[in-house]
């Protein structure tokens, strides 16, 4: 066999797992299939992938069946100190986020929760704070402190991932509705310059001798705008949760906006001085699961908008209503119709857009409110966009390249 057919066989057997061994060495791939880090890797999947003894399923290729597979990480605790060490060794962030997540599914080690040494271990993610919120009543004292970190941890990597790019939308937006006497080279405006400029246009020397130069004010004036977010706090939507309350805390430490952070089941909560105050005490204040009453959420955030066209409405959910569906659109409707710039994220994640209402979703198009689903990295276009009052669909279309 060639090195490169070698290396495609290794990694089936990685895949398949130790009980395609025998079937691909019957192929022609040697008996070394694996080396030893190969072995060790073998190990580290086999702890959660491979304990199906008595899952007569065959796995439809060439005939292996997974029955044989007998590996696991029991109840110890060494044994699975180990296992996080390998996983984080042998394999890249995003793989390590999924196999941890299976490893609390599959095999339901809540360990990982309630040991701090074990929890202090796992590699911060989006996944993992999710579970961390969803299990939050049942994290025992001596490991609420670990499990506070861990959230700090993704709460901080995200707000560096997001807070510079959305500050500087929010401050480019705004920035250009007045001008400013004092001189700033990164502030010059240019068009307005030239324009206002042209009738001291020197034909002979062919320049453009400006008698007064335009520069964009920096100076903002408090509470400029209303943003409000308003988020769905169903399970399926634990990635969106996560990053709309996060980005709810970036704009509650601008100035220039006046931010409403509302989370929603059947009953409604306002995060707003949670959000602005402690970002990582506020998502332990979301009850991920539950049922959904969109209208009533709609109905509290409404009391907020003093004035429409100056108010940003963000409904970030999948659309799936327990309430009143009819009353819910029509609120909706009548918001963006008073000038609200109104948006719906079906998802607000990097993970694409999962099951959601279509037909609730096209119903609320055809009246003008964009519904799609918009990777975290797009929004900062998104809101600097609205805030200028470029047209949304048109915003919608450009946010949801490259996340369907």
């Amino acid at each position: 066999m060639t090195k490169v057919d070698q290396e495609q066989m290794k990694r089936w057997r990685l895949i398949l797992g130790a009980a395609s061994e025998e079937k691909l060495i019957s192929y022609g791939a040697g008996d070394a299939m694996l080396d030893e880090e190969s072995r060790l890797m073998d190990e580290a999947l086999a702890a959660i992938y491979d304990d199906t003894a008595g899952d007569s399923r065959d796995d439809g290729v060439g005939g292996v069946s997974s029955r044989s597979r007998k590996a696991g990480l029991g109840t110890s605790s060494p044994k699975l100190a180990k296992w996080l060490g390998d996983i984080r060794t042998f394999f890249p962030p995003d793989v390590v986020s999924v196999i941890q997540s299976d490893a609390i599914e599959r095999k339901g080690l809540k360990q990982l929760l309630f040991e701090p040494e074990l929890l202090s271990q796992v590699k911060p993610d989006i996944q993992m704070v999710a579970t961390l919120m969803a299990l939050k009543g049942k994290i025992p004292e001596k490991t609420k402190e670990t499990a506070r970190q861990l959230v700090k941890a993704v709460v901080d990597e995200i707000v560096k991932r997001l807070s510079q790019d959305l500050r500087r939308a929010v401050t480019g937006a705004l920035n250009r509705r007045q001008h400013s006497p004092l001189p700033s080279a990164t502030g010059l405006d240019w068009n307005t310059t030239i324009r206002k400029n042209l009738k001291h246009y020197n034909k002979e020397r062919g320049l453009l001798l400006p008698e007064k130069v335009y520069f964009f004010d920096r100076a903002r004036r408090s509470k400029e705008w209303t943003v409000i977010l308003d988020i769905d706090q169903s399970g399926s939507m634990a990635g969106s949760v996560i990053y709309a309350s996060i980005i709810g805390s970036i704009f509650a430490s601008m100035p220039a906006l006046d931010t409403r952070v509302v989370a929603f089941d059947t009953e409604v909560v306002d995060l707003s001085e949670q959000c602005a105050e402690d970002p990582v005490d506020m998502l332990f204040g979301i009850q991920l699961g539950g049922g959904t009453d969109i209208n009533k959420s709609i109905a509290y955030c409404s009391s907020f908008i003093a004035e429409p066209k100056k108010t940003l409405f963000i409904l970030v959910s999948d659309l799936y209503e327990g309430g009143n569906r009819t009353e819910m659109m029509q609120r909706l409707i009548d918001m963006h119709d008073s000038g609200v710039k109104t948006i719906c994220l079906l998802a607000l994640s990097d993970q694409g857009v999962p099951s959601y209402d279509d037909v609730v979703a096209k119903k609320l198009a055809q009246h003008g409110i964009p519904c799609f689903g918009c990777s975290p990295d797009k929004m900062p276009e998104l809101i600097e966009g609205a805030l200028k009052g470029n047209d949304l669909s048109a915003l919608a279309e450009r946010a949801k390249q490259g996340h369907d």
